[in-house]
């Protein structure tokens, strides 16, 4: 595999994973009746936390769950957890409830209220919803790929989380853009249908989880379906 071949499939797997296009209606619900410069600022800040946290894992791999002692089937079920939840607030329309204490922040400059807001959408939005346990592990396999090239294939996975850090960071821009095509009814739409897909890739989380930790306690075809 050749360092092009290795950059384009790491970016195609992870943009998939992240998917930052399809998170843009969380977004929007997320970050409701914000100014247009604090979204923006908001849409930075994420930016800049999936390009630092997925570089972290980048160099760190395996290193800091072993430390703790945890394995990535743990951690692909506590994510499922946790993505279950959202998914629940969001079917049943309680999903901007989650982040409406940050507009409850005391009057101060734009930056306190948007790291105010920033603070609250870290979990679960930045994580497990962007960064899950997929985009890490995945991070994990490929970091491991890039040891064949050296140097060079360490600053090609960096240059990678940079490149899908950016496309989150204009996805997020041109929310107010498809908040008007979809209106007020389609964004709540959308955003109770991705509720429902969000609990049942939850629940695949889960059983993929304890297929890994488990010999023959659930079918291969039932944890990975495709």
């Amino acid at each position: 595999m050749s360092q092009a071949e290795f950059a384009v499939n790491f970016f195609v797997a992870l943009f998939a994973l992240i998917d930052p296009v399809g998170n843009v209606p969380l977004f929007a619900a997320a970050t409701a009746g914000v100014k247009s410069r604090d979204r923006a600022w908001i849409a930075l800040y994420i930016a800049l936390f999936v390009l630092g946290f997925l570089t972290f894992f980048y160099f760190t791999g395996l290193s800091l769950l072993e430390f703790f002692g945890i394995s990535l089937p743990a951690f692909r079920i506590a994510g499922g957890v946790i993505l279950f939840l959202l998914g629940l607030e969001m079917a049943r329309d309680d999903f901007t409830a989650t982040f409406s204490e940050a507009a409850d922040a005391p009057a101060g400059t734009g930056r306190a209220y948007v790291r105010k807001r920033f603070e609250r959408m870290i979990v679960p939005f930045a994580m497990p919803l962007l960064i899950g346990p997929g985009a890490i592990s995945s991070v994990v396999i490929y970091a491991s790929q890039a040891r064949a090239f050296g140097m060079a294939g360490a600053a090609v996975g960096v240059g990678v989380i940079a490149a899908v850090a950016l496309a989150t960071l204009l996805a997020f821009l041109a929310t107010p853009i498809i908040t008007r095509i979809l209106g007020r009814i389609g964004l709540t739409i959308v955003v109770r249908v991705l509720g429902l897909i969000l609990c049942a890739l939850a629940v695949q989380f889960i059983l993929a989880g304890f297929a890994e930790s488990t010999i023959g306690f659930i079918r291969p075809g039932v944890a990975n379906p495709y």
